[in-house]
């Protein structure tokens, strides 16, 4: 079909690797706990923009000439963990606000806009090499290689990728944010949880560093 081949491979990998945890679940889980529902799917609409990017750099070949290049996935590694480290760190030294009513715990951290909270997840998603190597090793073994249709297959399988990742994101946010709201009268534990996400960025942060290519 146009170039394509084993698609329900594809199909089955794409949902495995969508529910494998990783930087882009942890940031969406994140948001949504730090300010619901809302903020987790705007989260989840940057980060399916950031895979949209990928899957244009991959058909038309931008992602493996970065892939290719050990000073250009050195450079994107680095500026991808401190992007993570330092959201992390956000989110485990964030203080209640000092006008917040008692009880309240979304008031524990400035709210972000929607703008921000899109652009996080976006560059969450973009800064991650392991995403690029992904899209450059992963999508070629199901375009027919001596097809006329390569670049229709690569933005077809893109396309799948990306509303695939958007629907099971946007599940992730749903349920975050409505365990978020269960401890929304007890801004003790909204802490802590922030605390976990925030450690768990920072650890991942630390791990994307030490990648090798």
């Amino acid at each position: 079909m146009f170039g394509i081949v084993h698609f329900e491979f594809f199909i089955v990998a794409v949902f495995l690797l969508n529910i494998t945890p990783g930087p882009d679940t942890a940031y969406i889980v994140g948001r949504s706990v730090a300010q619901g529902r809302g903020a987790g799917l705007m989260s989840a609409l940057g980060i399916s923009a950031g895979c949209c990017i990928h899957s244009l750099a991959c058909t038309f070949g931008l992602t493996a000439l970065l892939a290719a290049s050990a000073t250009a996935f050195t450079i994107v590694k680095f500026v991808g963990a401190i992007y993570l480290i330092y959201l992390g760190v956000r989110l485990i030294f964030a203080k209640p606000a000092a006008d917040a009513p008692a009880g309240d715990a979304r008031a524990s951290s400035t709210p972000k806009s929607l703008r921000q909270l899109f652009l996080q997840g976006f560059w969450t998603n973009v800064l991650n090499p392991k995403v690029v190597l992904f899209f450059v090793s992963f999508f070629p073994q199901f375009v027919t290689t001596g097809s006329e249709h390569k670049t229709f297959a690569f933005l077809t399988l893109g396309a799948v990728f990306v509303l695939m990742s958007m629907v099971w994101n946007s599940f992730v946010a749903w349920i975050a944010g409505s365990v978020t709201q269960r401890f929304s009268g007890k801004p003790a534990v909204k802490r802590w949880l922030d605390r976990g996400v925030g450690s768990a960025f920072v650890g991942l942060g630390i791990k994307l560093a030490s990648a090798s290519r």
